[in-house]
């Protein structure tokens, strides 16, 4: 139980993210927070010795073991953290969506995520996923050569409690290359629930703090032919209102726009 007890500590140590916290934090505890090993040398002493000398010898001794148990416990987790994948939130995953297309063309189109690309990104793109936010989910603006974009729910509950989320920033690591996919955003630290994918080498989008958290691993061909016959959106074209599919969701969108392609359902 002892050494189980250690194991447990040594890794609660590993978890944190400055290593002169876990010393301070050693160096500060109480001689019980400390392995049991120096208290059975302390007794020894005691029977051999006055009470001066047990005092004298259980204060070099308890020095002693606390250098001990911090160096073991640096020791261990210098070898952890060498012998330990990444983090289990920064590994890589993957999504699939089962995408539709009106002509008949759909099927799967699986993602991989990169968290250590856009972790804040990475991570709101899981939570959408898992939520079902995206099942259903129409590409409401297609540019061709340009960007496919989608994320606004088609139920108008669920797009009023993603609207007032706005996500940090994550600093640009990648370029937002062919397949790639990136939050939309209305100006700094704006980004919800919207997405798109890259259909082309879009850099300039690089220096606009757009950043990648994500490429298509395998679909492509599906993704380049989402429905793209309405164009820009309202105002500027006449393709969906973004207004009004937060408003009225799919109702609006089935209605007046029919052709668009759409997710029937993303999975991790």
């Amino acid at each position: 139980a002892s050494t189980t007890h250690h194991l447990i500590d040594i890794r609660t140590m590993v978890n944190s993210s400055i290593v002169a916290l876990m010393l301070a934090a050693f160096a500060a505890a109480p001689a019980s927070a400390f392995a049991p090993a120096w208290a059975g040398q302390a007794r020894r002493t005691a029977s051999a010795t006055t009470m001066t000398a047990e005092s004298s010898a259980d204060s070099q001794q308890l020095r002693v073991d606390r250098r001990s148990a911090v160096s073991g416990a640096v020791a261990a987790a210098g070898a952890l953290a060498l012998s330990s994948p990444a983090r289990a939130e920064a590994e890589t995953f993957d999504v699939t969506f089962d995408i539709v297309n009106e002509d008949g063309t759909g099927g799967a189109v699986v993602i991989e995520v990169h968290p250590e690309w856009a972790p804040l990104g990475a991570e709101r793109f899981k939570e959408l996923v898992s939520t079902g936010t995206f099942d259903e989910n129409r590409f409401f603006r297609v540019l061709p050569g340009f960007i496919a974009q989608f994320g606004i729910s088609g139920d108008p509950a669920v797009s009023a409690k993603w609207r007032g989320q706005n996500l940090r920033d994550d600093p640009v690591k990648v370029s937002n290359k062919r397949g790639t996919l990136t939050f939309a955003t209305g100006g700094p630290n704006t980004r919800t629930s919207q997405i798109f994918f890259n259909y082309g080498d879009n850099q300039f989008l690089d220096r606009q703090g757009f950043s990648p958290f994500g490429t298509v691993k395998s679909g492509m061909d599906i993704v380049e032919k989402l429905y793209s016959g309405y164009g820009e959106g309202a105002p500027s074209g006449k393709g969906p209102n973004q207004g009004k599919i937060q408003k009225d969701g799919n109702a609006y969108l089935k209605e007046s726009f029919p052709k668009l392609s759409y997710i029937k359902k993303a999975s991790l």
